[in-house]
């Protein structure tokens, strides 16, 4: 699965699919096999980071 590679698209589209499909950031990671150090990586450059007890960058 490919992820986008814009951070502000990177982020819309993780916490889409957190919000529709996934409880935690480990199960999106572990479903599309993606690294998830380097989503927290990108999505850092923007400001934003991810809340557990929201199950969402912010």
């Amino acid at each position: 699965m490919s992820i986008p590679n814009d951070p502000t698209i990177l982020l819309s589209y993780i916490n889409t699919q957190l919000r529709d499909f996934y409880p935690s950031l480990e199960e999106l990671g572990a479903a599309l096999c993606v690294d998830l150090e380097e989503i927290k990586s990108k999505l850092a450059s923007i400001d934003y980071e991810y809340d557990a007890a929201l199950n969402r960058f912010v």
